[in-house]
């Protein structure tokens, strides 16, 4: 990011409404791997915090750590976004728009995700539902409750589209919705497949005033969500650091990218991807499909 994307712009309340407040970011899944990357990234270039995670104590004691690192404040929301009453509640924490106490969201990162999976016709039925709630439900619900406030923000405060602050979403989807079949994890790779594709269209929509949305289609990333594929001993080349994944998102949000594919490997490997006929792909996939999934909840 470049230093004036960088820096943390004060006074970001439209004018004569409400108080001014520095730049703020909400983070979901921000107890481990990529959404406490983003955070502690975020806290850097001096943005505000807001941490959305299950376990409290693990986003509490982030929140204190990169407050007193930064400067920056940070404040733990502990919310399961599977449960109704839950999501309900970090919807409303995103629709401060600047008049109040709380400050308004200039960036969302929907990060929060589970994976999981195995053969279709033995998942739990349970473990569907939770998977649709999280990785999709709760993506489109905490997009749609932030983007019209950030709309309005700039609208009455009469900001170009290209003018800062930057205000927007980041959505968190995966490599593995692109692959044409994913036997072992079908339900996980529509979901990201969905998240994507929603994302792109978001973002068309959007672009001309000012609210840039961005899909983030990370490949495999060391965290807790693929402690089962690092003991298999998958090469080292097959992931790409959660660093590294962070940093070209936020750069990508930046620019006003639709999508980005963090890692030089699996950018050659999405082309190669769109090459490869789905048929053929298909054929492949029924061969050497997986009843197991790598990827756990975050």
């Amino acid at each position: 990011m470049s230093e004036t994307e960088s820096s943390n712009e004060t006074g970001s309340a439209p004018p004569g409404r409400g108080v001014p407040h520095r730049r703020t970011a909400l983070v979901t899944g921000a107890s481990a791997g990529i959404g406490a990357e983003f955070a502690r990234l975020l806290a850097h270039l001096g943005y505000d915090l807001v941490l959305v995670a299950r376990r409290a104590e693990r986003i509490e004691a982030l929140a204190a750590e990169l407050s007193a690192e930064c400067g920056v404040s940070a404040a733990a929301l502990p919310a399961d976004l599977a449960d109704a009453g839950d999501l309900a509640r970090v919807e409303e924490r995103l629709r401060a728009d600047g008049t109040g106490d709380a400050a308004p969201v200039d960036l969302l990162v929907n990060n929060a995700g589970i994976g999981g999976g195995g053969d279709f016709a033995r998942q739990d039925p349970a473990e569907i539902d939770t998977m649709l709630d999280l990785n999709v439900r709760a993506v489109v619900r905490l997009a749609r409750a932030v983007i019209p406030v950030q709309i309005d923000r700039r609208r009455r405060a009469g900001l170009a589209a290209d003018a800062n602050p930057r205000m927007g979403v980041v959505n968190v989807s995966s490599m593995a919705g692109e692959l044409a079949a994913n036997p072992g994890g079908s339900v996980y790779g529509a979901t990201k497949s969905f998240v994507r594709l929603w994302s792109e269209s978001v973002a068309a929509e959007t672009a001309g005033r000012g609210v840039r949305v961005t899909a983030v289609l990370p490949g495999f990333v060391r965290t807790d969500m693929t402690e089962g594929v690092q003991e298999k001993g998958l090469p080292d080349i097959a992931f790409v650091s959660k660093e590294r994944v962070v940093a070209e998102s936020l750069r990508a949000w930046a620019a006003g990218r639709d999508s980005v594919v963090p890692g030089a490997q699996y950018k050659a490997a999405g082309g190669l991807l769109r090459l490869i006929p789905g048929a053929l792909f298909k054929t492949a996939a029924r061969r050497g499909g997986s009843e197991e999934d790598p990827h756990g909840r975050d």
